[in-house]
């Protein structure tokens, strides 16, 4: 039996197969739905206009295809950790572990930056309680949610999203009121013409619109992480399918169509940055206490990403350590089938971020996101081009096919890397967001001199999992 008809079974990781199909289906949403969405939209619709509407519309399009080729990877064969063992198998040991550390690092800034919004977010209720004091217990009591088990966390998140979108589809059901009936203090200026009324729906011009687009990703970071529930789902056969194909009516609705609704009921004129679309739209219809309503909203979508940050880096960790490609203790599961230690040091890491956000500068703040955009796009970029090779050696027989084929075959796949690689030269060229690309460079270093070290003490783990001599030719 080869190497690769081997990796087509899939393995009995351990792990306790508690996420139901109600549980992935919210945390599929929960992923598409943050708080680059809840609040990163005002400064967007500032520097785009209307014209913000058709990039969350095309980046959501890229979206689909990403999460489409994950998916017949996941079916193929679903593991936990699923784009690091990917692009091991398919592009070499070296990417595997790359891609596992690089994941781990995006969920851990991410992880860094949320807890330290979530506490802002308390101090709008409670300014007499320092922020450290906040961030430190919701800091434990999502560490110890994430230890109990992983039906746990599923509950939690399924709440967490749940909240998200009651309020995305009231704030949707309002607008609509608005436009049709015209009440409120909104309903004299409320016009589907307000979408080109003012300067036109490229109000800025078609390159600044462009320019949004790494706002635009960002807000869609962590829609992939329906793929490592993949070994904790009941029955990932039936749901991750489900969970993939409802992503582009949950595009439509939540970010194209709330983000229309809001542009139509108030101009885009209106908008600036550091304040939530969704505030000032609530503010100007005149419902009572609109502020509080969202900053409750944006308070569960910053702690849905530190939960989900939290149960991802533990399973990225032990994926690594399985490998050889990180230390042993990882691999290991505790009582509960957790992996515990790997969930403490990444909590670890993310109180040191709690501190460092405390004492740097506000505009570290965005750093930490464009961070963890630039990590998500070389995610995203691993599982397009694993899925490119994947196809080529089902077409070649060497692989069986997967029962959840992505339609056009890689066709869309490359699609896909051209988008990628277009805003990632957007990133270049954008002298703030510029820096994370220097610190990705830094983090490439210091994985490779890792990696060097990983090959002289044990040449054996870099070795193994490579592919076949017949699918390195593929490439």
């Amino acid at each position: 039996m080869t190497s690769a008809q081997v990796s087509t079974e899939t393995p009995e990781e351990g792990y306790e197969r508690g996420l139901g199909s109600r549980q992935v289906q919210m945390i599929a949403i929960g992923g598409a739905i943050g708080v680059g969405l809840f609040l990163g939209a005002g400064a967007n619709i500032a520097k785009a206009g209307p014209s913000l509407i058709l990039m969350y519309a095309l980046a959501g399009v890229i979206i689909f295809f990403i999460m489409r080729a994950l998916g017949e990877l996941l079916l193929y064969r679903p593991v936990s950790g699923s784009f690091a063992e990917y692009s091991r198998e398919f592009l070499g040991p070296f990417f595997g572990y790359f891609t596992g550390w690089t994941y781990w690092l995006m969920w851990v800034v991410t992880g860094m930056a949320e807890l330290t919004a979530a506490a802002i977010y308390v101090n709008y209720w409670f300014p007499s309680i320092p922020q450290w004091v906040t961030a430190l217990v919701f800091l434990i009591v999502l560490f110890a949610a994430n230890l109990i088990s992983v039906k746990l966390f599923g509950e939690i998140e399924f709440w967490f999203s749940m909240v998200k979108v009651t309020a995305l589809i009231g704030m949707i059901v309002i607008g609509l009121g608005v436009l049709t009936f015209g009440f409120s203090a909104a309903g004299d200026t409320a016009a589907v013409s307000n979408l080109w009324a003012f300067d036109g729906f490229f109000p800025k011009g078609v390159g600044s619109s462009l320019m949004t687009l790494q706002g635009v990703m960002f807000a869609y970071l962590a829609v992939e992480l329906v793929g490592v529930t993949a070994g904790e789902s009941e029955n990932p056969e039936k749901t991750l399918p489900k969970a993939i194909n409802t992503l582009p009516w949950r595009i439509a609705l939540f970010y194209v169509g709330a983000l229309t609704v809001i542009l139509c009921v108030v101009k885009w004129t209106e908008f600036a940055e550091g304040v939530s679309p969704f505030v000032k739209a609530f503010a100007v219809i005149g419902i009572p206490a609109a502020a509080g309503i969202v900053n409750f909203v944006v308070l569960t979508a910053a702690l849905s990403s530190c939960n989900s940050g939290m149960y991802s880096t533990g399973r990225m960790l032990r994926n690594l350590a399985d490998s050889g490609e990180a230390p042993k203790v990882f691999s290991k599961l505790s009582s509960t089938k957790t992996p515990a230690f790997g969930i403490l040091i990444s909590v670890l890491f993310m109180g040191i971020g709690v501190i460092l956000n405390y004492v740097v500068p506000e505009k570290a703040f965005g750093y930490v996101t464009s961070v963890a955009t630039a990590a998500g796009i070389w995610t995203w970029l691993m599982i397009l081009i694993s899925h490119v090779l994947y196809r080529r050696a089902v077409v070649a027989g060497r692989l069986p096919a997967s029962s959840f084929p992505a339609p056009g075959g890689a066709v869309f796949s490359y699609v896909a890397i051209a988008f990628l690689l277009f805003v990632t030269g957007l990133i270049a060229y954008d002298a703030d967001s510029r820096v994370c690309l220097y610190v990705m460079a830094g983090w490439a270093a210091a994985l490779g001199i890792g990696w060097a070290v990983l090959k002289s003490r044990n040449p054996e783990v870099t070795r193994r999992g490579e592919p076949e001599p017949e699918l390195e030719k593929i490439g």
